[in-house]
């Protein structure tokens, strides 16, 4: 597949999720110039401030996950993943426990931990707990973990073979899209994606590649 047709994929992707947040504000500022009364204008402001962060959550969300955040910096620091992932799923059924002592990390690895965790919350279809943690290694590489477990879990082949880049580009869809990003990703840094513990109430997927790459 050519650079641009998964550029493309992935641009669909993010679309998709910010087609629900961004046509509720214009359905509020289309109530709001004809409504008189001041409680459902009331409503109405609360469904606009609400669907504008979500919107400005996503977009910082994805800049990290799928853009170039950081301009030449080689690294980021991964407070500012921890922050983008939070707001991401802020409101959502998913809580988020945040294991890391790395401070920072090469923006490969940000963009490779934070598609790992947004495939993987996706997962949780009913909601539950999603657990990050990092563990160093020797020779200069660093172990990702991220553990999920709810009341249902739903993990996609699609999704499963687009992780482990074994997926046909005539399969790929925007959905795997971030998935096969997370695959590409690891085989620059010279790591590998696991799945383990893949049942209906949990999964546990775990990465181990070069921190400086």
């Amino acid at each position: 597949m050519s650079k641009l047709d998964f550029a493309a994929l992935l641009c669909s992707r993010l679309c998709h999720d910010l087609v629900s947040p961004v046509g509720a504000i214009n359905n509020g500022l289309e109530l709001l110039s004809g409504e008189q009364d001041e409680t459902m204008r009331e409503a109405v402001f609360d469904l606009i401030e609400k669907s504008t962060a979500q919107t400005s959550n996503k977009l910082q969300f994805f800049r990290l996950a799928f853009g170039a955040a950081g301009g030449f910096s080689a690294h980021l620091d991964t407070r500012e993943a921890e922050k983008s992932l939070r707001a991401f799923l802020a409101g959502s059924k998913v809580d988020l426990s945040w294991n890391v002592s790395v401070s920072e990390l090469s923006k490969g690895g940000v963009k490779l931990l934070l598609n790992l965790c947004l495939v993987t919350a996706e997962a949780l279809i009913r909601g539950g707990i999603l657990e990050v943690t990092f563990k160093s290694q020797d020779d200069d590489r660093v172990k990702i973990v991220i553990s999920a477990s709810g009341e249902r879990v739903i993990f996609p082949e699609d999704i499963k073979l687009a992780l482990e880049g074994s997926v046909k580009e005539q399969d790929l869809e925007p959905r795997s899209a971030p998935a096969y990003l997370a695959s590409m990703v690891v085989r620059e840094l010279g790591g590998n994606i696991f799945i383990d513990n893949l049942d209906d109430k949990s999964i546990v997927i775990s990465s181990s590649f070069r921190s400086n790459a």
